[in-house]
């Protein structure tokens, strides 16, 4: 099975699905990386955190061992203002080019617009008579991100649960690779707080730890 993760951030990946691309990668499967958005000098990043990031995306490609790393490089936090139909044609690009055959999405609900767009971008890119090789999409929940997601009638349930009992160990081996976007308990983006999330995932699917997703489309 071909797995395509569509993050807005570098980071979402590891926060939303970090334990299940693991488990996908130990069965054999073939996992694409979409990398959306990126941080440049014109928007006022300093060469030393654009070299900073840049070594923790080869640092978590090389981790995941990802067949394949998609970098758009748009400008981050600022997807709302460019024009939707050049963020579809791009992702579009992506889609067709690995084919794959699960698509995982951050949630509509998020708070941050970027993962709002890109929600309803990649939507647009999986209709079946133009992707008829895309099979199932998933959207996944971001600690931080879904959970400040207020809009009642855009609340995250979870209707699939993939066991990671095994891989959350290295999911947080992973996620501390992004040292910068981590803090310290009760900060949302905190070992302690990832932890918690997949025990109580785990807690309602019967395993010791879990993530969890939203089933939004499945053709079978």
């Amino acid at each position: 099975m071909k797995i395509l993760i569509v993050a807005p951030h570098p980071d979402d990946e590891v926060l939303g699905a970090g334990g299940t691309l693991l488990r996908y990668k130990s069965e054999g499967n073939s996992i694409a990386w979409l990398i959306v958005t990126g941080i440049t000098e014109d928007f006022g990043w300093s060469p030393e955190k654009i070299s900073e990031r840049d070594g923790e995306i080869a640092k978590i490609s090389k981790f995941f061992n990802f067949d394949e790393v998609y970098n758009l490089r748009l400008p981050t936090t600022k997807l709302d203002t460019l024009p939707i139909g050049d963020i579809i044609q791009k992702i579009s690009d992506v889609i067709k080019d690995f084919s794959p055959d699960e698509v995982l999405i951050p949630h509509l609900g998020d708070i941050h617009t970027d993962h709002q767009v890109v929600h309803n971008a990649v939507l647009s890119c999986t209709k079946w008579f133009r992707y008829p090789f895309v099979k199932r999409i998933l959207s996944y929940e971001t600690i931080s991100e879904t959970d400040f997601g207020l809009d009642i009638s855009r609340q995250f349930i979870p209707n699939v649960f993939v066991d990671i009992s095994n891989f959350l160990d290295d999911k947080i081996k992973a996620i501390e690779i992004y040292s910068s976007e981590m803090g310290v308990f009760p900060f949302p983006r905190s070992k302690i707080s990832i932890e918690s999330l997949a025990s109580y995932r785990g807690s309602s699917s019967g395993f010791k730890a879990a993530e969890a997703f939203q089933l939004l489309r499945e053709r079978i």
